[in-house]
């Protein structure tokens, strides 16, 4: 397994910009696929994006494509996830997650990452 710790989470006002971080250690980053979820209060966790081991492929959630994006620097063991045209229903714990396999995030029936960070909370103001 791979620890992960998150950062970058904050307030900002509606349509602006945020850019969540998330370290890795303990094993081998590039041997993992990446991706991120958020969960809102009251609501379950859902999905937001995805990363292939080597950054060629990534995967989004309807909600946030086209305004949201993430990246990968192998050399540094951290992933990101650049957050821009920010809307109040993206306030939401954001959580970090990895696994060995891409599928895990992509298949149309996603089992559960076997990694977690202990979430970065995003807070949008209207």
């Amino acid at each position: 397994q791979v620890q992960l710790v998150e950062s970058g989470g904050g307030l900002v006002q509606a349509g602006g910009s945020l850019r969540l971080s998330c370290a890795a250690s303990g094993d081998i980053f590039s041997n993992f696929a990446m991706g991120w979820f958020r969960q809102a209060p009251g609501k379950e966790r859902e999905f937001v994006a995805a990363i292939n081991w080597s950054g060629g492929s990534t995967y989004y959630a309807d909600s946030v494509k086209g305004r949201f994006t993430i990246s990968r620097d192998n050399a540094n063991d951290t992933v990101y996830l650049q957050m821009n045209s920010l809307k109040p229903e993206d306030t939401a714990l954001y959580y970090c997650a990895a696994d060995q396999y891409y599928s895990t995030f992509t298949h149309p029936r996603p089992s559960e990452p076997d990694s977690w960070g202990q979430g970065t909370q995003v807070t949008v103001s209207s």
